[in-house]
């Protein structure tokens, strides 16, 4: 009884995603298109989806990769922008779900509950709404994080009030609004897809799948059973063909000092003796 309660969707908490999804669809009939507003909507959901996936999860999750303490806190707010709650309460919720891949305990598992709520409705109920920070203890010790984590609403209001800046409310719609829509959905589509539509490469305990439209709209994050496979990995496209643009930027990055110590999968991982599939 108490998990059939703490899995019910809760209607007032449940009101600013509503309204942001409701005010992305109600927007397109009542203001213009323009290839500007389709730039700015590409523009904004690419950066932030990339944010997310370095920060959130290669970095925070994982710790694929290693960073200075500003850094860390500048990644960490840039990524903050995507509306998707406090950056330990995230990571931390991801450790969870790595602990108990496709298990009864995994908070967003399609394959134990289902499209819809390993999709969305896993966070609109009440049991997964306070942070873990029992699995995140690692980066507990730095207070600007754990303030960032607590008031994640500044960033956002931050990027909101930028948008304005930039372009008034038409720039707030397209850079904001409709774009942190998509950008949900194509963050979501990782947890609810990627464990039933795809191929597998290695024999996991799960079943997480490779699928590359899904790397393409999230960034890389699309190599899910090679991730599954090997998650400490900053490269999740394990093979040059497998694209992945989040690995691509970090390079960059360490090229210039900002990112060390960026971890790939070694030889006996891409190619092991024994859980290779295809």
């Amino acid at each position: 009884a108490v998990q059939n309660v703490l899995d019910k969707i809760d209607c007032v908490k449940s009101i600013p995603f509503m309204l942001i999804q409701l005010g992305a669809v109600a927007g397109l009939f009542f203001l213009d298109f323009s290839w500007k507003a389709l730039g700015l909507v590409v523009a904004t959901y690419y950066f932030r989806m990339w944010a997310l996936t370095t920060t959130h999860h290669r970095y925070f999750a994982h710790r694929s990769f290693k960073t200075s303490r500003v850094f860390q806190f500048i990644l960490a707010f840039i990524a903050s922008t995507n509306v998707q709650k406090g950056v330990l309460w995230w990571a931390a919720n991801h450790r969870h779900h790595h602990r108990y891949s496709d298990m009864p305990e995994d908070i967003h598992s399609p394959v134990q509950r289902g499209f819809w709520y390993s999709h969305v409705g896993w966070i609109l109920t009440n049991r997964y709404e306070e942070t873990k920070y029992d699995q995140i203890r690692d980066f507990t010790k730095y207070p600007e994080i754990v303030w960032l984590n607590k008031f994640w609403i500044v960033p956002v209001s931050t990027y909101v009030l930028t948008m304005y800046a930039i372009g008034g409310m038409n720039a707030v719609f397209w850079g904001f609004i409709f774009s942190t829509a998509v950008l949900f959905h194509g963050t979501a589509c990782v947890n609810s897809l990627l464990h039933v539509w795809g191929t597998k490469r290695y024999k996991t305990t799960d079943e997480s799948r490779n699928n590359l439209w899904v790397a393409l709209i999230t960034t890389g994050e699309g190599w899910h059973n090679n991730h599954h496979y090997y998650m400490n990995s900053a490269r999740q496209g394990f093979f040059w063909w497998e694209i992945d643009v989040s690995y691509y930027v970090l390079k960059l990055f360490e090229m210039v000092g900002l990112v060390w110590d960026v971890r790939v999968p070694p030889e006996h991982i891409l190619h092991p003796t024994s859980d290779r599939l295809a």
